[in-house]
């Protein structure tokens, strides 16, 4: 084995490392196109994957100590950084026990075990009896993860029933759409009979999943708290965000957002619809606005807006190359939660970036709160941002542009895109409503995801139960009197934040930094008396791979 001597080598065997113990990585990232294992998640997995963490912190030690204090340049500094802030709170979490009681509706277990085939390669043959031989192993995988849940029963920790629930209507509708088996129904007829038994085998190691969470788990979880307590909540926002927050002042600041937002949005109303509410608008905008019919029409339409905010934005506000103008708009599969989601491209960029839309069982798609949403998700959000890390990861190391992140800098990038195309005039006034419709969603995330799990009381102003503490349902009806959303969004919104404390919030805190990053830039620029060039700093900052929230602002201010 070669001798490691900088930080960015390290974190590259890292990420080699950790492929080989866990193949979610490896398909994630495009290596080992031929894996046909599927995760390990029992104690004994969870256990490897910290015991790896906990080594490269001490060699990163031992490089450290090796290099002085002014041994390393920029590059080297980031990246070591990076490593110990999110390996540390990896082998922290892990400590507390949090990977015991991991259930929820989004990116959990079971939906990431799913997920995995949706990024494998399918062009062959050859592919396709891999993905026959991965789906076989679909219970032994679940019931990998059955294990940790045990260990989490014997210790007492559990997750709420709320997510246990959610979990098992999940599993529910994954077995009733045949789910597994509409996943096989393009692949090659040669193979059919070899994948129809697996996808056989898959669906009833979902059943044994869901009975389990169903029979065994829920009963026992009963009278677990929905909400997480202080402790816990900072905990989990280092993991999602890399920050140390303070809870209170992100509290008093979401509820000022909120107001500010509530006010913008009064004002779009009345040129929608004079004399109504910014929900009553919206409601108008669901019947009388842009619609899109048919839900190939509507991926097809989002697929366009991607394509064309590319050829726009290329050149003038970033400079796109080339494998990144590449990114597809897909329908997220059945059971899915409600919110949209980005995937990322493969490392050689063989598997394109894709957005994907959840229909809810929709077939009707009103454009005003798509518009936003898409550049969220697509361009120039989340695929420019991440497709761009993986064009530079040759410069900086595959663990700084992928597995290295975390939500703070990456949604809050997501959330300044959508405010920059708002400032480049690329809303009308619907499209502006959605964006704000957006807005004040991230707004009161933070607001009810902190007052939920902390308990706090609301503010006296809130024209809303002033004063009383938050609970989920007030959550919920507070969400819904401010949002243009459905209330089956609101509903899984809900129960998201309950099970994914402190990520959430990521969101509006994330674009925070990212607003004050390039506005002391620019103020630096203009002291110096030079020309703050945006486009410059847009590839400068996109090119800088993750940081977590607390060093973000301080690196896009020296740009």
């Amino acid at each position: 084995m070669p001798t490691l001597t900088t930080p960015r080598q390290l974190a590259d065997r890292f990420v080699h490392d950790l492929a080989a113990l866990d193949p979610s990585v490896a398909t994630g990232l495009g290596l080992n196109p031929q894996d046909d294992r599927l995760p390990d998640l029992s104690p004994a997995g969870h256990q490897a994957k910290v015991d790896l963490a906990a080594s490269v912190l001490a060699e990163l030690d031992g490089l450290e100590e090796a290099a002085g204090a002014d041994g390393w340049d920029d590059l080297e500094r980031r990246c070591a950084t990076l490593l110990r802030d999110r390996l540390g709170v990896q082998v922290e979490a892990f400590e507390a026990g949090e990977h015991l009681r991991e259930i929820r509706n989004i990116f959990g277990p079971p939906q990431a075990i799913r997920q995995i085939f949706s990024m494998m390669p399918s062009a062959t043959e050859e592919d396709w009896a891999v993905i026959a031989k991965r789906m076989a192993r679909v219970p032994q995988a679940y019931r990998s993860w059955t294990k940790t849940l045990d260990e989490g029963i014997a210790r007492g920790l559990f997750a709420a029933p709320l997510q246990v629930g959610t979990n098992v209507d999940q599993l529910t509708e994954w077995v009733d759409t045949q789910w597994w088996h509409s996943f096989i129904s393009g692949a090659p007829e040669a193979l059919q009979g070899e994948l129809v038994a697996a996808a056989d085998t898959a669906t009833a190691g979902t059943v044994e999943l869901r009975d389990y969470l169903r029979d065994v788990y829920l009963p026992a979880s009963a009278g677990t708290p929905d909400a997480v307590g202080a402790e816990r909540y900072r905990l989990n926002a280092r993991r999602w965000m890399g920050a140390d927050l303070d809870l209170q002042e992100a509290y008093a600041w979401g509820w000022a957002e909120y107001q500010r937002i509530n006010a913008e949005m009064q004002e779009v109303a009345e040129q929608i619809l004079p004399g109504s509410s910014p929900v009553e608008a919206m409601r108008h905008l669901d019947e009388h606005g842009e619609i899109i019919h048919g839900v190939e029409e509507v991926r097809e339409k989002l697929q366009q807006m991607m394509d064309q905010a590319i050829e726009d934005l290329d050149g003038t506000h970033f400079d796109i190359a080339e494998p990144i103008k590449r990114v597809e708009a897909m329908i997220a599969p059945a059971g899915s939660a409600a919110a949209p989601y980005y995937s990322r491209p493969s490392i050689d960029f063989s598997r394109p970036g894709r957005t994907w839309l959840p229909t809810m069982g929709r077939t009707e798609f009103p454009m005003y709160d798509l518009v936003s949403t898409w550049y969220h998700e697509g361009v120039p959000g989340h695929h420019l941002q991440l497709a761009q890390w993986v064009h530079v990861a040759p410069q900086l190391s595959i663990y700084q542009t992928s597995l290295g992140s975390s939500s703070g800098a990456t949604e809050g990038w997501a959330l300044y895109a959508e405010r920059l195309m708002e400032e480049l005039g690329y809303l009308d006034t619907e499209a502006r409503m959605g964006y704000l419709d957006c807005q004040i969603m991230r707004a009161i995330r933070v607001v009810i995801d902190i007052g939920m799990h902390l308990q706090l009381p609301i503010p006296a102003d809130s024209p809303l139960a002033p004063g009383e503490t938050w609970t989920p349902e007030l959550a919920n009806e507070f969400f819904a009197t401010h949002s243009g959303r459905s209330q089956d969004f609101i509903d899984s919104e809900i129960i998201r934040y309950l099970g994914w404390p402190g990520q959430a919030i990521s969101y509006k805190l994330g674009e925070r930094a990212w607003l004050a990053g390039r506005e002391a830039a620019q103020r630096a620029h203009e002291e110096r008396g030079e020309e703050f060039d945006l486009k410059e700093w847009h590839m400068a900052a996109l090119s800088l791979g993750a940081l977590g929230l607390d060093d973000l602002t301080r690196e896009l201010s020296a740009l």
